[in-house]
């Protein structure tokens, strides 16, 4: 029993990260079903979608008004409901196009840009030889510019893991194309930061989601939207202790036709406080930059995200979101 103990072999990890890559197979062969239907369809689907989640008041319903209420104090009941209803319906709209763009060959995607402002920003910016950070704001169609960014320029991208490891290895699958090797994915986590600050020190190109939540103890608080967010500094470190240059990127949506959206790309230099040494002054031009991308069509920037969650130490203030 001794000797079969030691000379047992534990197939238990190889079996899981097997059952894992075929359930991220089975979900991409979902998702590619459903990126083969028409625009028209698709669009549909999403409207349907939107109706669904207001009339059973789900979880994204409720965050984007909770959201609205933060964010838009003054605005009339009846403008709330009606601002609500549009980002549910963009956002819905947005989850089966961004299932199409996964799907389908990225240069056929990148057709759907109509319009691209300030490429050359980043041109001068790679030829400076500095390094360049992408600041790139849940607005719009972020994964259209992920893959304009990789079809650019080779870039290393940060990003928080998902919770469930199937998700994740889904997401590795529905990334990958002909692009694939241009583009490092980095985890938000400690030692791989350091590769962000190679890079950069190299001259090359990092992309960063600046406007989602850091962990307690990694951010600073400043305002968004008038209400107190805890913000990332890793961002500002990286531009004051590279020299990198900061470029704020998205796309936009500019009209919708029957045979598919349309898409206005821009990259906006950063004000130069997004790279002051103190975290205090990077984080509050951080917020204002992305806030001011976010107003442009309030409609198209990702309110069912839970921003507020953790709020200002000895405040008194409880998460907005707890218990509903």
């Amino acid at each position: 029993m001794l000797w079969a103990a030691r000379g047992a072999v534990n197939h238990g990890p190889v079996r899981l990260r097997r059952m894992t890559s075929l359930a991220a197979r089975l979900l991409y062969a979902l998702a590619s079903l459903i990126g083969r239907l028409p625009w028209r369809w698709l669009m549909r689907l999403g409207d349907a979608l939107a109706a669904w989640w207001r009339w059973r008041d789900v979880r994204e319903s409720r965050v984007v008004r909770i959201n609205l209420e933060l964010a838009y104090p003054d605005l009339l009941p009846a403008q709330r409901d009606a601002m609500h209803a549009a980002i549910l319906r963009t956002t819905a709209r947005q989850v089966l196009e961004t299932i199409r763009l996964w799907t389908r060959p990225h240069a056929e995607n990148l057709t759907l840009l109509r319009e691209t402002h300030g490429t050359d920003l980043m041109d001068e910016a790679i030829a400076a030889g500095r390094g360049v950070i992408i600041a790139a704001p849940h607005h719009g169609n972020w994964e259209l510019l992920n893959q304009w960014l990789a079809w650019r320029t080779p870039l290393a991208i940060l990003y928080r893991p998902p919770e469930s490891a199937v998700v994740e290895a889904f997401l590795n699958l529905v990334r990958a194309d002909t692009d694939a090797a241009r583009v490092t994915q980095v985890r938000a986590e400690g030692p791989a930061i350091r590769q962000l600050f190679k890079r950069l020190n190299d001259g090359g190109v990092v992309g960063i989601l600046p406007d989602q939540q850091p962990k307690a103890g990694d951010g600073e608080f400043a305002p968004f939207f008038g209400v107190q967010a805890l913000t990332m500094t890793l961002l500002g470190r990286l531009a004051s202790r590279t020299g990198a240059t900061v470029l704020f990127a998205w796309c936009e949506r500019v009209d919708t036709h029957a045979d598919g959206p349309g898409f206005a790309l821009h990259l906006h230099a950063a004000p130069a406080e997004v790279s002051d040494p103190d975290p205090k002054v990077a984080v509050a031009a951080l917020n204002e930059a992305v806030e001011h991308i976010a107003r442009r069509d309030p409609a198209q920037y990702q309110w069912t995200y839970k921003r507020y969650t953790l709020r200002p130490p000895g405040s008194g203030e409880q998460n907005p979101y707890w218990n509903r």
